[in-house]
């Protein structure tokens, strides 16, 4: 994993750390998919809400930001919350 991939795991981790209560179930991965830096986030189910945010504004704004930061170096990348 290149070392872009790994500053964006670390920009999600810092956007999503302070949003959750349970700190020990955030797991964030990230791995290289035909091009693209895929970040999964993996938080408690009581988290997840804070996380999605109303209407889904706030990973919205985490996505925005993350393919911000991808696009300075010509790199793709998708940020998915999963169940």
């Amino acid at each position: 994993m290149s070392e872009q991939s790994q500053d964006l795991k670390g920009l999600v981790e810092s956007v999503v750390r302070p949003l959750v209560d349970f700190e020990d179930d955030l797991v964030i991965t990230s791995h290289d998919e035909e091009g693209t830096t895929v970040i999964e986030i993996s938080v408690n189910e009581e988290d997840a809400g804070k996380v999605i945010g109303r209407q889904g504004r706030v990973i919205k704004s985490i996505r925005t930001l993350a393919r911000a930061a991808a696009s300075r170096n010509d790199m793709q990348v998708e940020v998915e919350i999963l169940d």
